[in-house]
Formats: C-alpha cells, structure tokens, sequence
C-alpha cells in the first residue's frame, strides 16, 4: 500500500495533533496544507507544512471554528482531503456535510453516525439496541420537577450530564436532591454555552470507577477492527492526564466482552473511520468487572499514540487510506498487540493551582531522547490563553507495564520547560504513587494525591 491516498490535505487544526498528521501526511507523500490563526503565524505546526494559510484572529470562532473560511481555503489550494484531528471542528456534521458537499473527503466518520454519537442521549439508545450495557439513567429532563423525578428512581448520587457535551465539560454530580436545582441550571447553562445545546439527562453515579476505552477502526468495506484497549484513570476535571494500554483494570474475559461490545456498538451506528468506545468499569470491589458503556468519540483521540506503540500501527495513515475508500489490510484487521505503553500529557498549568492554565513564552526546552514526544511547541514558542493548555505528549513503550513505568519517570525527569509551570510535578507523583504503581488506581487518585480542581 505504498500508493498515497490523495494529493493535496488541508489539517483544520493546530498544536500537537496537526503537527502529528502533516508528519505522516508527508511520510505518505502528499502535500499538506496548514491553517492557522493569527497568533499560531509562527508555530512549528505553521511553519512545517508545505503551505500555511491564515484563517483569522486568535479566538476559535474567528479561526479553528470558521466553516466558511476553511472552506475557502480547501477550495483555493485544491485539498482534496480535511483531516480535523481533534477538538474544534471534529465533532461537528454540519462542517462534514459541507466539506462533503464541497467534493472534499473528510477524514473522519459521516455526519449521520456521528449526530448519533454525538448526543450522548441518542448513543445510550444505540448502545441499548447493540445490547451494550448502560448506566441507569433518564430521558432528557428539562425542569426541576422532572429532575427530582427521575433522580429519586436512579438513587442518590447522579450525575447530570449535558447530551451533547464533552472533554468533561458539562457533567456535574449531585449527592442530595438540595444541590439538583442549581446543578441543574448550571449543566443547562454550559450545555448551550459550549455546545449549543442545553438537554441534560441524569444517570447513575458510579463512584470510584476505572476509565477504560476501547479503540476501534471500520472501513467502508464492512470491515470493523479493534485495536486494544486504554485505561484513561488518572483525571483531573474529568479531563485525562496518563493514559496507558493494556489496562491494568479487567480481566482477559472482560477484555474480550467489552471488544465485542465495541464492535456491536459501531456495526449498530454504522460508523466509519476511527473512533473510540469509552466506557467506565465499576469501582465495587463485588462488581469490578461489571463494566458500562460511556460515550463514543467520533474522532482520533489525544491518547492514540499509546495504541499505535502497542500494535505498531499508524492509525493517521489508516485514516487516510479508509477515507479514501480503500480496505482496512490484514494487520490492522487482526492486529498484533506487543508490550505496554503509558502516555502522559504535559500541559501549561500549575498543579499546585487547581491545574490553573500557565500561559506564556517558552524560553527553553529539553526533550527526553528515549521516548516518543508528540509535540506542539518548542524553545520560543508563545502559549496563548486562548486554547487547551496541552504542550506535548510524553509517550514510551515498555516489554511490560513496570518497565514501561520506568521509562516515563526517567523521560519526564529529562524534560525540562523553562519559561512557563507544567504539570511535569504532578506527572511524576502519579507514576510513583503506590496505587498507581500497583494498578489499582481510579479517577480519583488525582485528588488522592493531595491535589484540587
């Protein structure tokens, strides 16, 4: 398969993850187009592509977020490809349906699926029909009256969650029904704030859960693959901090239940391209196999790197290639899994300052040489306050989960940042921790540690 998909490719992104696409784009020899506000006119992933075009000011909505000026820009420079990476427009199908309409292949899932996968409400009812299990919950509820309702079915604690929310903006729990009014109001309120949408449903609360996630791939062929397992545990904000594959949280019987779940699930959708199953694994000592469905990520997640250092494959070039219309081939089909892998993200934030953004201008920096960085920024680059604080992913491979351990500690001990505070602390605390070392950590070994947010 050494024939490159397309000519030319537009990344509607910036940071790490278009940095990381323009790599293997260029490494499948096709011409790649970077756009980029104002403010990124500088940054590597800009000045790495074959061409750049400037979208408009710093704030999203004048730049990542703008359809027509991405549009524009694919039309002119004759892209006949969008990868979206992740975040902004990935999620989005009216930028697919007119990225589609505009005879360009987005590379990603169409919009009917991801609509489906998108509103949390809706993918709890593909998830049923699929026969995956889901946390009791609700319909959508929409006042106060219908939130006592159905929070006193379920049982105390719940947790309201916005439908179309995501990257654990919109999710609040609630452990007495004094607290469900403002909750309420308040889900309603970032629901439509961030996502233009203020239906909010209630579920159970699953307390002390373990964070895994399933990766999976399909081809317009009717070929669906899974690619392993992810355990995303360690959180702050619901946001993660170190993901790693295999987890260390189910068992080879539960592995096998919860892959063939996934695949049910994206068979059910009719979802095409790469996407994620996420789902959450019961922190009940009597239950810890009992594991239910979360929500589906229509798109590349950060942490895929992780997958690809497990089973040596490059899920950007699948991409490509299945948006292109071409088959899955056999090794990603039937995929060979090697190992353990850990990544962590390395973020511009204070740790020590309920994980408060740190922007500003990176004076130096140093990266480990015995370990894969994903980057977006280098000495001199400018870390604006206006998008997500990510920096870089710090991501090693071990032949087993304590060597694997090790290696990141020795990488993250020979990162240094100067300029602006990381989390780089925080990292390390996580890795040397006993719960985290044994594997029998969950979502809350954040605050565990001693630490706010």
């Amino acid at each position: 398969m050494s024939t490159k998909p397309f000519e030319k490719v537009l990344i509607a992104n910036r940071g790490e993850i278009a940095r990381r696409v323009i790599r293997t784009a260029k490494k499948m020899g096709m011409h790649t187009i970077a756009v980029h506000s104002d403010v990124d006119e500088n940054a590597p992933f800009a000045q790495e592509a074959d061409e750049k075009h400037l979208l408009g000011a710093a704030a999203p909505k004048e730049s990542y977020l703008n359809i027509d000026k991405i549009l524009e820009i694919a039309k002119s420079t004759g892209a006949q490809a969008i990868h979206p990476g992740y975040g902004f427009l990935s999620e989005n199908p009216e930028f697919v349906r007119r990225v589609t309409a505009a005879g360009i292949r987005f590379v990603g899932p169409g919009p009917e699926p991801m609509e489906r996968m998108g509103s949390k409400l809706d993918a709890r009812k593909v998830a049923q029909t699929a026969d995956v299990p889901v946390i009791p919950g609700s319909g959508s509820v929409s006042s106060v009256e219908e939130a006592i309702a159905a929070a006193e079915k379920i049982g105390y604690p719940v947790l309201l969650k916005a439908s179309a929310g995501g990257g654990g903006i919109g999710m609040t729990a609630v452990k007495n029904e004094k607290k469900l009014e403002k909750a309420l109001a308040d889900v309603q309120r970032k629901g439509e704030t961030f996502f233009g949408d203020g239906t909010v449903y209630i579920e159970k609360l699953v307390e002390r859960p373990a964070h895994v996630e399933i990766q999976v791939i399909s081809d317009t062929h009717g070929n669906c693959a899974v690619l392993g397992d992810r355990d995303c545990s360690v959180q702050r904000r619901n946001q993660k901090i170190i993901e790693e594959s295999p987890s260390t949280h189910i068992s080879a019987e539960t592995r096998s239940k919860m892959f063939a779940a996934a695949k049910r699930l994206v068979i059910e959708s009719g979802y095409v391209n790469a996407g994620t199953v996420e789902m959450i694994v019961s922190g009940d000592p009597e239950q810890q196999e009992q594991f239910y469905f979360l929500e589906v990520n229509a798109r590349l997640q950060v942490e895929h790197p992780v997958t690809e250092l497990v089973t040596n494959l490059d899920l950007v070039e699948a991409q490509f290639r299945v948006a292109a219309g071409e088959k899955l081939p056999d090794e990603v089909i039937n995929p060979t899994f090697s190992g353990h892998s850990i990544e962590a993200r390395l973020c511009a934030e204070d740790p020590d300052k309920r994980f408060f953004p740190q922007p500003g201008t990176i004076t130096d920096i140093t990266w480990p040489e015995d370990a894969r960085v994903d980057s977006g920024v280098e000495a001199g680059s400018v870390v604006p306050p206006t998008y997500d604080s990510m920096l870089a992913k710090i991501i090693v491979h071990g032949d087993n989960r304590n060597d694997a351990i090790e290696k990141l500690l020795k990488a993250t001990r020979n990162t240094k940042i100067e300029g602006i505070k990381t989390n780089l602390s925080a990292i390390e605390k996580v890795l040397q921790s006993e719960a985290f070392m044994s594997g029998t950590h969950d979502t809350s070994i954040i605050k565990e540690l001693g630490y706010k947010y």
